[in-house]
């Protein structure tokens, strides 16, 4: 019999490896102090405190993970440092901005901005009834033009477009995704125009003008998804006999289908915020128009631009508005998005388990 003493020997597996709370104990160290030399400093700034405290962080647990873990494991952590803060550093844009709009968006996020419309509104009172009726009417106009022929667009360069002609069209969708958005409001001004006479400002125009920009994104990622679909499930249809569109319509479509419609979602919120095309072929109305093909129509990012842009008297009222234009915005950009992850989840294929 060995006898044994009151203390034991580690265990190998955890033999040269930190304890799970020690990056916390050394984050905490960092950032106390940090905050302990701006102090002594006299310049106490919380944005500095937070990024230099960051930086002694990593530089200690790195010394510290090289010094008993290895070189390995060290340049493991120091990485994920670096991932982790550039994803919060990311962050902090995005945040700032949602608070901020909800803040000074809810001084008039009341059911007269949503039930009114600013005709004969001068100062006070209003609401932008007119601006979301006809956001939502051109972004569904232009979804209807876009999304079928974006679609289309990517089958025939996955499925069928080979040599010249497929080149062209790809050429020409990268060209088209980095237009201005000036440009296309441009074009949809000047082919209007050639019809029904200068000085034309339409709904429909703007669709048009947002179509232009919306369909290159269509393409792309629907592109995308269609060339994720596995070669061996086009095979095994084709191999059954089935014709190259049926297997297209039965196979590819519903086999891609929730990544097509995230796809479109995502360039519906590409399109729905921008102001400069709209301004210039739908222009601005202060009444509601629920017309596409008649007269001008008032859109969110119009009403907002005109609410900050060009405020009357009572500042403050303009200013209010203008806010809580750009929070309904934001929302209805995030009800699209719910809304397509939600279609996406009942259309997706069912995987049996």
């Amino acid at each position: 019999m060995v006898a044994t003493t009151g203390t034991s020997l580690p265990s190998t597996l955890t033999a040269g490896k930190l304890p799970k709370m020690v990056p916390l104990y050394v984050l905490l160290g960092a950032l106390a102090v940090v905050t302990l030399v701006f102090v002594l400093m006299g310049a106490p700034n919380v944005a500095g405190i937070l990024v230099v405290g960051v930086i002694v962080y990593g530089v200690a647990l790195y010394v510290l993970s090289l010094a008993i873990e290895g070189s390995r494991k060290a340049k493991d952590r120091l990485v994920t440092i670096l991932v982790v803060s550039a994803f919060l550093l990311a962050l902090i844009p995005l945040i700032s901005v949602a608070v901020t709009t909800a803040i000074n968006g809810a001084a008039r996020f009341d059911v007269p901005f949503f039930t009114e419309s600013m005709r004969n509104v001068v100062g006070a009172g209003g609401g932008a009834l007119h601006a979301i009726t006809g956001t939502l009417l051109i972004t569904l106009a232009t979804a209807i033009i876009s999304i079928p022929i974006g679609i289309l667009t990517a089958i025939y360069l996955v499925e069928y477009g080979r040599g010249a002609l497929a080149r062209g069209i790809t050429f020409l969708v990268d060209v088209m995704t980095g237009i201005p958005s000036i440009v296309a409001g441009l074009f949809a001004y000047a082919l209007l125009s050639l019809f029904l006479g200068p000085g034309i400002r339409l709904g429909i125009g703007g669709a048009i003008a947002l179509s232009v920009l919306m369909i290159p994104v269509v393409v792309r990622s629907t592109e995308e998804m269609l060339k994720l679909v596995p070669n061996e499930l086009r095979e095994a249809s084709l191999a059954l006999g089935v014709p190259k569109y049926l297997t297209i319509i039965k196979v590819v479509l519903p086999t891609s289908m929730a990544g097509i419609i995230t796809g479109s979602m995502i360039a519906v919120a590409r399109v729905i915020g921008e102001t400069a095309p709209l301004l210039l072929i739908a222009g601005y109305t202060q009444s509601m128009n629920y017309d596409l093909f008649s007269g001008r129509m008032m859109t969110l990012p119009v009403f907002v631009y005109n609410q900050y842009a060009i405020q009357g008297v009572d500042s403050q009222a303009y200013t209010d508005r203008a806010w809580t234009g750009a929070l309904a915005l934001i929302l209805i950009v995030m009800a699209l998005n719910l809304i397509a992850r939600l279609v996406a989840k009942i259309f997706s294929p069912k995987i049996a388990r």
